[in-house]
């Protein structure tokens, strides 16, 4: 499965100043760009629905030219909620009430459906009386048209072209466009992953697709052409690395019951989460296993040696 929330998150706090001069110029013309602070997500419960919700992004920042601050709170909305501008406000009030400091809220709506658009207000209101009147800033994906980014050099553009409004026709022209876009913005490796990564996430093209992409790359000038070259091939080696990982955990999964037992959702978790170094020797290590505890015992032993690596 996708975990949309992290790759939103990873491109939106790399490329933040950029997110706000693309959707947001206003806010971007009165901050102070070295101010930016991102701080911890915040871990609300909704006691009515039974249900726990993380804020994906909170950014403090500093009014240009001031000595206040404000923060943005950015939320990337992947699926479809009734009463979302309820939990909105939610967010608003306690992140409001936490730091006592004004509050900007931003949903980024990145499901492809519904199109129909997202409201950005949440009321209540008597028949004599408006008590409450809240508004935030609203980017639906799914309504913008990809061929209006296509001249931003902006690489969050690039990016979200991806989740734009595309026919099933386009998907091939797309990325192709997002790979030519990619290849003029000249960034750093690890900053031309993100984007890249996050293109062929979600713009997976057919076999026949990507023969004509292919073909389309031919026709473009060697140079870029070159750059371009260089992205889809890394594409292609990290298909194959993922593909190995999933076949290696799935049969992980399969077998270590057989071994220990029926595994718990937390266990189940931490296996998946391992790398796919970690999973081939645990393929081996299982062997020896007989109960659940030589594996907590052996994921303790990986965990530990991880944390040293890290020191």
């Amino acid at each position: 499965m996708i975990d949309h929330d992290r790759l939103f998150k990873e491109l939106l706090t790399t490329f933040f100043v950029e997110f706000l001069e693309l959707f947001l110029p206003e806010v971007a013309a009165y901050i102070e760009r070295e101010s930016l602070e991102f701080l911890d997500k915040e871990l609300f419960t909704d006691v009515t629905a039974g249900e726990r919700y993380e804020t994906d992004l909170i950014v403090k920042a500093k009014f240009r030219e001031q000595e206040s601050f404000f923060l943005i709170h950015v939320e990337n909305q992947s699926y479809n909620q009734p009463d979302f501008s309820k939990r909105m406000f939610r967010y608003f009030s306690r992140l409001y009430e936490k730091f006592d400091l004004p509050v900007y809220p931003v949903v980024v709506f990145s499901f492809d459906n519904p199109k129909t658009p997202q409201p950005n207000l949440h009321k209540v209101a008597f028949p004599n009386k408006l008590v409450l009147s809240f508004s935030y800033d609203v980017i639906q994906l799914n309504q913008l048209n990809w061929r209006d980014f296509l001249r931003q050099q902006n690489p969050v553009a690039t990016a979200l072209m991806a989740k734009m409004n595309i026919a099933s026709t386009e998907r091939r022209q797309v990325k192709f466009e997002c790979l030519r876009l990619l290849a003029t913005l000249r960034l750093d490796p690890a900053r031309m992953r993100i984007i890249s990564g996050f293109v062929d996430t979600y713009l997976r093209l057919s076999a026949e697709e990507e023969r004509l992409l292919r073909a389309d790359i031919a026709r473009i000038e060697p140079r870029e052409q070159e750059v371009v070259m260089q992205i889809v091939t890394s594409w292609m080696e990290e298909g194959i690395e993922q593909g190995k990982q999933q076949a290696t955990l799935s049969l992980i999964m399969r077998l270590l019951p057989r071994r220990v037992g029926a595994l718990t959702p937390e266990l189940q978790e931490r296996v998946q989460q391992l790398s796919l170094t970690q999973l081939e020797d645990l393929a081996v290590a299982l062997l020896d296993f007989s109960s659940v505890a030589d594996l907590e015992a052996w994921l303790q032993q990986v965990s530990g040696e991880t944390s040293n690596q890290g020191e």
